[in-house]
């Protein structure tokens, strides 16, 4: 054999390991590069300013503790409700900070997806669409909701879980913000040369579950995005069932388009205009599987941190190859 023909099988030889490597440390790192925990809090005593608000901690089917924040009308009677999903370095107390401009005489609920904030566990698709529904049982359940009104929000990542409960229970609005067709999708667009379609397991399909829907849905987008291109939100857009509005918030990136004050203001007015339907009867019993879980309220400070901490930590210090697209959120 030439001595071009042996450097030429070397250096092919070296682009497979290499190849093989690369794939082998993205399969086994996956869930970091889909997930990115945020363990401190973006608000440290978070308090709406239109709500009696209360911090809570679910149990999940498992018993995982799910913490985050409960926020309550101060008028009387049961009021519509709003369900909140966050992205995917998101931790949620923010939310509460801005929930009287956002969700104005609405019952709220924002809760830490496993392995955030102060609530326990580990990420995953499963575990949070079924977390999810749990949320939306238990909301449902509340003397303060009226179950034929409540609405899921869910930003960038949280979109995909959105959409989910959406399918599986009977969300009476949806708002999506910066959302996807699926990562499925986003990451076989950052990844060319790999088989993402054999190794991903958190997809976040939503794009399979957007004919589906049978809620009214309003889709707000960033006016430049780096992380979710407008393509991927075109294609999801073109599959919703009943969308209501497709918008573009101006001077709002991935970044800051949830806590700009248009963004906030069209987002009230939707859900209040929605809200102000006449709404669907109660769905049967058969329809909402009763809550499997049990429920405390306990003050944010004896919520179990120190698990996701040390997780977070760990996690950390292990060299991943590049996130996913999501990794600005």
């Amino acid at each position: 054999m030439s001595t071009h023909k042996k450097l030429a099988a070397g250096m092919a030889g070296f682009a497979s390991m290499l190849w093989l490597g690369l794939t082998a440390a993205v399969a086994a790192n996956q869930r970091r590069l889909v997930f990115n925990p945020t363990v401190e809090r973006e608000v440290l005593h978070p308090r709406s300013s239109g709500h009696r608000t209360r911090p809570v901690v679910l149990r999940a089917k498992d018993g995982t503790r799910l913490s985050g924040w409960l926020m309550t009308p101060p008028m009387p009677g049961s009021r519509p409700a709003v369900i909140y999903f966050g992205g995917r370095s998101e931790e949620v107390s923010w939310v509460v900070r801005d929930a009287g401009k956002l969700f104005p005489g609405m019952a709220v609920l924002a809760v830490n997806y496993r392995g955030y904030g102060d609530s326990q566990g580990d990420p995953a698709e499963a575990h949070m669409v079924d977390d999810a529904c749990m949320l939306f049982d238990w909301m449902a359940a509340h003397h303060h909701v009226d179950p034929r009104r409540i609405a899921v929000v869910g930003r960038s990542l949280g979109s995909g879980v959105a959409v989910q409960v959406a399918k599986e229970r009977p969300v009476h609005s949806v708002v999506l913000i910066t959302p996807y067709d699926s990562i499925l999708a986003l990451a076989k667009r950052k990844f060319r040369v790999m088989p993402i379609g054999y190794m991903l397991r958190h997809r976040f399909e939503s794009i399979k579950y957007a004919p589906t829907l049978k809620a009214p849905t309003f889709v707000l987008r960033a006016a430049s995005d780096d992380v979710v291109p407008h393509s991927h939100t075109d294609q999801l857009v073109s599959k919703l069932a009943r969308l209501i509005a497709d918008e573009t918030v101006p001077d709002s990136d991935h970044l800051t388009i949830p806590y700009l004050d248009d963004t906030q203001e069209r987002i009230a007015r939707f859900l209040t205009s929605q809200f102000a339907s006449p709404p669907a009867a109660i769905p049967s019993p058969a329809a909402i599987p009763s809550p499997a879980v049990a429920d405390i309220v306990i003050p944010a400070a004896t919520a179990p941190a120190a698990v996701a901490v040390a997780a977070a930590a760990a996690a950390a210090a292990l060299p991943v190859p590049p996130a996913l697209p999501l990794a600005k959120q």
